[in-house]
């Protein structure tokens, strides 16, 4: 095995884990047992579990913001004030470019209740190494929703994004089993694709409901 498919196996690993149990419920021990590898290699490519949580993050949201960075690049270029549902389709299109098809559901549903655990389990450590790393971007991101609705003090603006957070979470976190209820209760599948389309709409109303 080489190094490279080692690193990808904990990762694997500690992601569906953390994901699953949590971050405090999950152990070393239980994802080098579920990666097949010894202490030896996490503490060699991680150093901590701390460090690992954060790779974990890294992985996902340092492809994510470099293309939600051009794709930012590429509403602004239009020349046109971007609204809500502008910004929030940037975001819904940054989500599920590059991942392939087959693996959109695990994908999304996974990194989605990693970022509730991010909100909901105490972890500074985290919340730092996001602020260090990915905050540009982020705060590029709220800038453009303040832009589409100006006359929303920054105190609206915060809770009704972390409303819409936890709607987009929930939803996403939950993607199988809302679309088994959906088949159960109306008859029609929805793919990714089709969730997305209606929950942009939703989250555009709410953010831009006047107060």
């Amino acid at each position: 095995m080489t190094q490279a498919d080692t690193v990808t196996r904990i990762l694997d690993s500690a992601e569906q884990l953390f994901a699953e149990k949590g971050f405090a419920e999950t152990s070393l021990r239980m994802i080098t047992t579920r990666a097949k590898v010894n202490l030896a290699a996490v503490n060699y490519h991680f150093g901590s579990k701390k460090d690992l949580i954060q790779a974990v993050f890294a992985r996902f949201l340092t492809p994510f913001t470099q293309k939600l960075d051009k794709e930012l690049d590429a509403m602004v270029a239009t020349n046109r004030e971007p609204t809500f549902q502008d910004v929030l389709g940037v975001l819904a299109r940054t989500m599920l470019t590059g991942v392939e098809t087959h693996q959109r559901y695990n994908k999304l549903s996974v990194f989605m209740r990693l970022l509730g655990l991010a909100y909901t389990q105490a972890q500074g450590h985290l919340r730092r190494f996001l602020n260090e790393n990915y905050a540009k971007t982020y705060g590029r991101f709220i800038g453009y929703l303040k832009a589409a609705h100006p006359t929303l003090s920054s105190d609206e603006i915060f809770w009704r994004i972390h409303f819409a957070i936890g709607s987009a979470v929930f939803t996403m976190s939950s993607l199988e089993v809302l679309r088994s209820m959906a088949q159960a209760d109306t008859g029609h599948d929805a793919s990714v694709e089709r969730v997305m389309q209606m929950l942009i709409p939703f989250l555009s109303a709410a953010l831009e409901q006047e107060s």
